[in-house]
C-alpha cells in the first residue's frame, strides 16, 4: 500500500527539495501535495486526506504547532512529523503534547529521513493489517458511519480507493463489506449522494448548472446532465423548471 504525504514548509527551496530529491515511492509514500503554511494545509486536507503530514514548525499565518493542535482534535488525524531549524526544547514539549513523535532538524539528512519514514511505514502497515481484524470486532454501524462521514465531507472527489485508504483497509474488502451491510454498491451510493446534493443546489436559481456540475465532481456538464437524468428521469433544467412550478416566485432561465 502507498501512503499519502503532505509537505508543509514556508521555505520554497526546502519544500521543493523534500518533494523532488528524496525517493519517497521506494519506501512506500507518495507526495500528494505541498503547502506553505498551516492554514493552506488545512484547506488542502479538507479535500485530500493524507496519512502523514511532514510539517515545519515556524511558519507565517499558522505555525506547525497550531496545525498539529487542530489536526489532532479531529477524528482519525494523520501522523504528524515536525521539521525545524532549531533544537528547541519548548517546541519539542509542545510537539509531544499533540502526539508528534518524530522531530527532524533541518536541513533534513537523507539517512534520517529514510530511517524515520521506513519505521513509520512499518507502523502504518501494522495499523493497516490490524484494521480489518479490528473491524470484525466493531459494531457494523461504526464502519458505515465512517464511510458516510467520509462521503459527506468529500463527495466531490470521493473514490472507493481513497475511502479504503482513509480507513486503512483494502479497497475490495471495503467494497464487499459495504455491499454486505447496505445491499448497495459503493459507487451507487456515491452517485446518490452527489445527485441529492445537486438537486438541492438546483433549487437555488442563483446556482449555475455548470457550477453545480463541478461542485458535485463532474468536470464535464454534459456528463453531469446524463448522470442526473439517469438518476432522476429528467435533466437538470427540467428538474429546475419543476422547482419553479412548485415555487412560482423563483425565476429560472438557464441552459447548459
Amino acid at each position: 500500500m502507498i501512503y499519502e504525504l503532505l509537505i508543509v514548509d514556508d521555505e520554497y527551496q526546502s519544500r521543493n527539495t523534500l518533494c523532488t530529491c528524496f525517493p519517497w515511492e521506494t519506501i512506500g509514500f507518495h507526495v500528494a501535495g505541498q503547502t506553505f503554511n498551516g492554514l493552506e494545509a488545512l484547506k488542502f486536507l479538507k479535500c485530500t486526506p493524507v496519512h502523514v503530514v511532514l510539517c515545519d514548525i515556524r511558519m507565517p499565518v499558522m505555525s506547525g504547532i497550531e496545525l498539529a493542535k487542530r489536526l489532532t482534535a479531529q477524528p482519525d488525524p494523520p501522523v504528524i512529523i515536525f521539521l525545524s531549524g532549531y533544537r528547541d526544547f519548548e517546541y519539542a514539549q509542545k510537539a509531544l503534547k499533540y502526539g508528534v513523535r518524530y522531530y527532524i532538524v533541518k536541513p533534513a539528512r537523507y539517512e534520517e529521513l529514510y530511517e524515520v519514514f521506513t519505521t513509520l511505514r512499518q507502523e502504518l502497515d501494522a495499523r493497516y493489517c490490524a484494521g480489518q481484524e479490528i473491524l470484525e470486532q466493531e459494531d457494523e454501524d461504526l464502519f458505515l458511519r465512517k464511510i458516510y462521514l467520509y462521503l459527506e465531507k468529500n463527495y466531490r472527489t470521493a473514490s472507493l480507493a481513497e475511502a479504503a485508504s482513509v480507513l486503512y483497509m483494502n479497497s475490495s474488502y471495503v467494497s464487499q463489506l459495504f455491499k454486505q451491510k447496505t445491499g448497495r454498491n459503493f459507487s451507487d451510493y456515491l452517485m446518490e449522494v452527489r445527485m441529492t446534493k445537486a438537486a438541492k443546489l438546483l433549487e437555488n436559481p442563483a446556482n449555475k448548472i455548470y457550477d453545480i456540475s463541478n461542485q458535485v465532481g463532474y468536470a464535464n456538464p454534459k456528463n453531469f446532465a446524463r448522470s442526473f437524468r439517469n438518476f432522476f428521469g429528467k435533466t437538470p433544467k427540467e428538474y429546475r423548471e419543476g422547482c419553479q412550478f412548485e415555487n412560482p416566485e423563483g425565476s429560472f432561465d438557464e441552459n447548459i
